[in-house]
C-alpha cells in the first residue's frame, strides 16, 4: 500500500455529527473525496438534505443523512441502528456537534451551563458509548472528537469558562477511551482547532481582531477545509499507530 493509499476511506462508513455546516461539513466533504460513505447526523433536516446534495456532487464517496439529536440517547441509538442496517458497519465516528457562547462566570445561569455540557461533553460520551459498542464488537474503528485549543488555554478578551472546561474534558475523555479500547483495536483521538471562520463564528468582529488574529503567529484564522485533513489523517489507516492524541491545529496560537 502506498502512503497516499493509506489516506483512502474507500469502503469505509463514517458518521459525522453536526455535519450540515461549518467544520463538520468540511470534514464530511474530505471524507467523501477520500471515498467514504458519509452519514450526516444533525437535527435540521432541511440543512441535512442541503449537505447531502452538496456532498453527493463531490464523489467518489457517497452521502446520506439521519436526523439526530445528540443530546438524546434514543436518537443516538436510532442513528447507530439505522446506519448499521443500511450500510452494515460504522468504521469512523467524528464527534463534531457542539455549541458555545460568551458568558461571565458570576452571572451564567445554571441551565445554560447544563445545556452546553449536555451537547459538548455528554453527547460526545453518549455517541462514543453507543457507537463504540459496535466498534469494539467488530474490533475495528476510529473515533475523532473535536476538542478545541480552548481546552488548553484561557481565551481572551471574551470569557466563556464553560466552553473551555467542556473541551478540556473532551480531551481527557479522548485519552481515557483510547486507553480502555486500545486492546479492542478501536482508536480514539481528538483535534483541537484554533479560531476557524464559519458562518456562525463572530471571528470578524473588530473588537476581537487583536486577540483572535493579530496574536496568532500565522496572522489569520483557519477555514474548515484546513481542519478537515487532520480529521482524515486520524480517521484513516494513515494513523493506525495513533491513539489518545490531541492534534492541535491552531496556526500557532498556543505557542505563546
Amino acid at each position: 500500500m502506498s502512503v497516499l493509499d493509506q489516506f483512502s476511506l474507500h469502503g469505509k462508513v463514517a458518521v459525522v455529527t453536526g455535519a450540515n455546516r461549518g467544520i463538520g461539513l468540511g470534514i464530511a466533504r474530505a471524507f467523501v473525496e477520500a471515498g467514504a460513505t458519509v452519514v450526516v447526523a444533525a437535527r435540521d433536516e432541511a440543512r441535512n438534505e442541503q449537505a447531502v446534495t452538496l456532498l453527493s456532487a463531490v464523489g467518489p464517496g457517497e452521502a446520506t443523512a439521519v436526523r439526530t439529536d445528540v443530546s438524546d440517547r434514543a436518537s443516538v441509538e436510532n442513528l447507530a441502528r439505522t446506519v448499521v442496517a443500511e450500510h452494515g458497519q460504522i468504521d469512523v465516528l467524528v464527534n463534531n456537534a457542539g455549541i458555545g457562547f460568551h458568558a461571565d462566570a458570576l452571572t451564567l445561569p445554571e441551565d445554560e451551563w447544563d445545556r452546553l455540557f449536555d451537547v459538548n461533553l455528554k453527547a460526545v460520551w453518549r455517541c462514543c458509548q453507543v457507537i463504540g459498542q459496535h466498534m469494539v464488537a467488530r474490533r475495528s474503528g476510529s473515533i475523532v472528537n473535536i476538542g478545541s485549543m480552548s481546552g488548553l488555554i484561557i481565551n481572551r478578551p471574551q470569557w466563556h469558562a464553560p466552553y473551555g472546561i467542556s473541551k478540556a474534558a473532551v480531551h481527557h475523555l479522548t485519552r481515557s477511551l483510547a486507553a480502555e479500547w486500545a486492546p479492542h483495536q478501536v482508536r480514539v483521538n481528538a483535534i483541537a482547532p484554533g479560531y476557524v471562520k464559519t458562518e456562525i463564528a463572530d471571528i470578524d468582529k473588530p473588537e476581537y481582531r487583536h486577540y483572535w488574529i493579530d496574536e496568532v503567529p500565522m496572522q489569520r484564522y483557519a477555514t474548515p477545509d484546513e481542519i478537515a485533513p487532520a480529521a482524515l489523517y486520524l480517521a484513516s489507516d494513515a494513523s493506525t499507530f495513533a491513539t489518545g492524541s490531541v492534534l492541535v491545529v491552531d496556526g500557532g496560537y498556543t505557542l505563546w
